[in-house]
């Protein structure tokens, strides 16, 4: 379903974000200050102006309020950061995401409504911890304190073996959601008797201790 986007700053993180939605279909509507940065992307979102999010009129006669999403993408000015997010909430935007610089910063934005809170330097630092640690992890997502999403490169211990075979689940505390192929093609659900072949990328749900336990 086609959904419709406003990314309000467009610094690295900004740009990041509405380039990738405009590529996967949705309508994007990216603003920022700095006629620099919205030239810059101007071609690759369905809209891009130089405004100044903080002013409420200029939201509204961009007619914002009937967006999906909006995504508070700035991180260095706080007050700017914290006054949009909460105008956003007060427009009645279905879903408001904002950048936070720290856990502080985050308090205030959940206080005042933010639906999601991005710590895009703290979850960068998460998976690389996880990389260095198993290079064969390739992704990582926090599901809660407890449980992630990993997906990892088969050990040559489960290859050629079937995920009954390999126990994952008795044996580490793992469910498989899906199996990337090296062709590009994507098992949801494997069942028991999948065999696992060499570089299938597993895409498992468990616990963050159960990844200690996998073998290399």
């Amino acid at each position: 379903m086609r959904r419709q986007f406003v990314v309000i700053g467009l610094g690295r993180f900004g740009t990041s974000v509405a380039r990738t939605l405009s590529e996967l279909g949705h309508d994007v509507l990216a603003m920022d200050k700095n006629e620099q940065a919205v030239h810059t992307i101007m071609n690759e979102v369905t809209q891009a102006v130089q405004a100044d999010g903080r002013e409420e009129e200029t939201l509204k006669a961009l007619g914002v309020r009937n967006f999906d999403v909006a995504i508070v993408a700035m991180g260095d000015d706080l007050e700017a950061n914290i006054l949009i997010t909460l105008m956003l909430k007060e427009m009645g935007i279905p879903k408001v995401v904002a950048k936070a610089q720290s856990s502080q910063h985050g308090k205030v934005l959940e206080r005042i409504g933010a639906d999601q809170i991005i710590y895009p330097e703290q979850d960068m630092g998460i998976r690389l911890a996880h990389n260095l640690i198993r290079p064969n992890v390739m992704e990582f997502i926090e599901l809660s304190p407890d449980h992630s999403i990993f997906e990892i490169t088969a050990s040559p211990r489960f290859v050629k073996k079937t995920i009954g075979e390999a126990d994952l689940r008795a044996k580490y505390g793992i469910n498989v959601m899906a199996i990337k192929k090296k062709n590009g093609n994507i098992v949801v659900a494997p069942g028991a008797d999948y065999l696992i072949e060499e570089k299938d990328i597993l895409v498992i749900v468990g616990s963050k201790g159960a990844l200690t336990k996998l073998p290399d």
